[in-house]
């Protein structure tokens, strides 16, 4: 049995998903990664538990408090109220904050590391050749650390590509908006469609394991500090 058409949507919901939210990583999780590196600030350890937050908070929970925070009555809510937006849950938007959100320290946390693994020689010897920081970033910091870049955007999008929990409370089962891989295998599952779950699911655990031999061959110990 082959995959139907809305099997293909929400793979295609997926992609589009993963890649506008990684693309967001970057720029967010970058200046958050290299604050955490080189910040001496006594919120160095506050800031780094909320942005690790998702590894160790179940992601129903994480959904229930998104959910309720960019609702009609919370405090996100009322600013894209406000703003003429309406309200992001169930609707893309709000999967894509979900998203980056859940996805954060899958990001932040390479970036953090190969931010620390280079240190601060080259950021003085650029310095001393009268490189701006923009500059020396660009042209020593992203050169040294580009594994890290690469192995955060590796986990960045395989891990928006297998989110469930907080897709299922933020972004809801909407066919060609919101409904993503993960829930149209669970709609399979629900209304005993195993051959359908299987094809997906299969695709799932092919695309993972795609994913970590990249990962160990492009960086052989992604998980330890450089």
């Amino acid at each position: 049995m082959m995959l139907n058409d809305e099997d293909l949507g929400a793979i295609l919901l997926t992609l589009k998903l993963a890649s506008l939210v990684t693309a967001i990583l970057l720029l967010v999780g970058t200046p958050i990664a290299w604050w955490l590196a080189h910040s001496g600030s006594r919120w160095k350890g506050i800031v780094g538990a909320l942005v690790a937050l998702p590894l160790v908070l179940p992601p129903a929970v994480l959904g229930f408090y998104l959910l309720v925070l960019m609702g009609p009555h919370g405090a996100v809510g009322q600013i894209t109220k406000a703003l003429g937006l309406g309200t992001l849950p169930f609707t893309f938007g709000g999967l894509v904050v979900a998203s980056v959100i859940y996805s954060l320290p899958f990001v932040v946390q390479p970036l953090q590391n190969a931010f620390e693994a280079i240190g601060t020689r080259p950021l003085e010897v650029a310095a001393t050749l009268r490189a701006s920081p923009l500059d020396t970033f660009f042209t020593v910091v992203m050169p040294l650390a580009r594994p890290g870049f690469l192995t955060a955007s590796i986990l960045g999008f395989a891990h928006t590509i297998g989110e469930f929990g907080v897709v299922l409370m933020v972004g809801g089962n909407i066919p060609d908006k919101t409904r993503v891989i993960s829930m149209q295998i669970f709609n399979h599952v629900e209304t005993g469609e195993y051959a359908q779950a299987h094809w997906l699911s299969a695709g799932m655990l092919v695309f993972s394991f795609a994913v970590l031999l990249l990962l160990y061959t492009l960086t052989p110990n992604p998980w330890r500090k450089r």
